[in-house]
């Protein structure tokens, strides 16, 4: 019973005549998603999507997130006590509601106004509509926790302008609002004072058509001036490098550029780079790649293979090791193993991407049937 109240207080639901509210409601954690509120957020999804009465859902976050990303910590305790399978279930929820949400047969509009990580983007940038605003800070910081960007960004981080998700997916940079928009991980931008009265008017929505979502959605959203020192305005530099084979040409590549102009920003993101794990950084560039090619079911089917392998730890325990320099003693010094990318060989890559040979049942992602998909779903099959 406490965990159903501890669900039922995780997600706040209003019901406003044919639109759900719902509200990631642990501001402490910066809405961090518990499994709790994984299994909430799946259970009301289903449940709207066979109410006819249900025409529109909309997320948002209480306090200075939307949602930091998917609870790690818990599955770092859960590893630690010898039992990664806990971990892998926390994992297999999370990628069924991302792929429920990607297929979503309604519009679902999430309000990112502010902090939006990791497993944040998984429950927002598969829905239809994405609202950024001044205070939105985007990014996929797994490379950095010796984990690789999940919750289906292998299929959306690649289907970005030109080699840009390779960008955000290896280095975890920071994007703001008006870089989501003009990259298209968020499709509109509304200044946060005008979140208010938008709210109010998608409450009158009365069809699951997105069309009418989309008008109001029109009327309200703005285009934000990228500032001077972009990334995205360094796309032709990102696309010369990020587009190399390996990890270690994209690093030589950078350090080229570098040579040839005096640019913070190329030393920055070759900083971030020799600072990210090198095992997930391989792992991470493979998935992209091949994410390019690939639906989002299976995109999230493979993901969550190599999310298995880096729970289990016997090819690289980076993820441990991450969260405790980052997350748990805050020293910020890892200690990746193996140290150098070049001592991350193929072969090892190569594991990641297999099926988990393990004692006991251990079975590939099973994703639910959907049916009465609308067209837009269709195509991301």
């Amino acid at each position: 019973m406490a965990v159903e109240m501890a669900s039922r207080s995780q997600v706040l639901v209003e019901e406003k005549s044919g639109v759900r509210i719902l509200t990631l409601n642990r501001p402490k954690q910066l809405n961090a998603l518990s499994f709790q509120m994984i299994s909430r957020l799946l259970q009301l999804c289903l449940a709207y999507e066979e109410d006819p009465s249900v025409k529109l859902v909309i997320l948002k976050g209480l306090g200075r997130a939307f949602c930091a990303g998917g609870d790690v910590a818990a599955v770092v305790r859960d590893i630690k006590q010898g039992n990664w399978r806990l971990g892998a279930n926390y994992f297999s929820d999370e990628y069924i509601l991302n792929y429920v949400m990607a297929t979503y047969s309604k519009p679902q509009v999430s309000i990112l106004n502010g902090i939006v990580m990791g497993g944040g983007a998984g429950v927002s940038v598969h829905g239809r509509f994405r609202i950024a605003t001044e205070n939105t800070v985007f990014a996929m910081p797994e490379t950095a926790l010796g984990l690789f960007p999940d919750i289906g960004a292998s299929y959306f981080l690649s289907r970005l302008p030109g080699f840009f998700g390779e960008y955000v997916g290896l280095t975890g940079a920071r994007l703001d609002g008006a870089e989501m928009l003009t990259c298209g991980l968020a499709t509109h931008f509304v200044p946060s004072k005008r979140l208010t009265a938008l709210e109010a008017d998608l409450c009158r929505v009365g069809s699951s058509d997105p069309t009418f979502a989309s008008t109001i959605l029109d009327a309200y959203t703005q285009k934000p001036r990228l500032k001077q020192q972009s990334a995205y305005r360094r796309l032709d530099v990102i696309d010369r490098c990020f587009s190399r084979r390996t990890v270690e040409e994209i690093i030589s590549a950078l350090e080229r550029e570098a040579t040839q102009e005096a640019d913070g920003w190329i030393s920055a993101t070759i900083l971030s780079l020799k600072k990210a794990s090198p095992a997930s950084l391989k792992i991470s560039l493979r998935s992209i790649r091949e994410g390019r090619l690939q639906g989002v079911g299976q995109c999230l089917i493979r993901e969550y293979r190599m999310v298995c392998h880096v729970l289990k730890g016997e090819i690289s325990k980076d993820f441990v090791e991450g969260c405790r320099a980052i997350l748990v003693d805050k020293d910020k010094n890892p200690k990746w193993e193996p140290r150098r990318l070049e001592d991350m060989k193929d072969s090892m890559v190569e594991k990641y991407f297999t099926r988990v040979e393990e004692e006991g049942e251990w079975e590939d992602l099973k994703l639910p049937a959907r049916k009465n998909l609308p067209a837009i779903a269709i195509s991301k099959l």
